[in-house]
């Protein structure tokens, strides 16, 4: 097994410990989401629009505001409005107008969206065991134990992402329903 820097071609030690903990960290993150996102790609989505697909089914009926979707993302995205005009575009879902307060819009899923997720499943179902199973239940124990005590000094662990307010009101108003 190679060690981070024979990967990165580092001929100087790291500055310390901690440095190359987070490097390593950062380099096995983005490997596991290459991984993700190659499998999604065979359904002409992102890993990213995958993860809102996944929350929408989760919270049917009614549907998440986008700073409710944005708050339960497992990658922070700078641009909500975007991603969801996206997928809304591809009909994956749909929003409207709360009826009470005009400014709030709601995002569900559509059956198109469904299906979708229904086609996925089986594949993406199987993906932590290939990307993951080589570890013992222990070691991954641990291993989610560690990740989240890391977590706690980011500052940005249970921090809500919004949707930018103004932008939000731009997507829908062209066609919401």
């Amino acid at each position: 097994m190679a060690g981070l820097k024979a990967e990165i071609a580092q001929r100087l030690p790291f500055s310390s410990i901690e440095e190359e903990a987070l490097l390593s960290l950062l380099r096995t993150s983005d490997c596991l989401q290459r991984a993700f996102q190659r499998r999604t790609r065979d359904w002409g989505i992102t890993s990213t629009q995958y993860n809102v697909l996944r929350i929408l089914r989760g919270a049917q009926p009614r549907g998440l505001t986008c700073s409710a979707i944005g708050g339960r993302m497992i990658t922070a995205e700078p641009d909500i409005t975007r991603l969801l005009k996206r997928l809304k575009t591809l009909n994956f879902i749909r929003q409207q107008r709360d009826r009470q307060d005009r400014r709030v819009v709601w995002t569900r899923i559509s059956a198109s969206g469904l299906d979708l997720l229904r086609e996925m499943d089986p594949v993406i179902r199987q993906l932590p065991a290939v990307l993951l199973g080589h570890m013992g239940e222990r070691e991954l124990a641990d291993f989610i134990r560690l990740l989240e005590r890391a977590r706690t000094r980011s500052g940005e662990a249970q921090a809500s992402l919004s949707c930018g307010g103004e932008a939000c009101e731009q997507m829908t108003s062209a066609g919401a329903g």
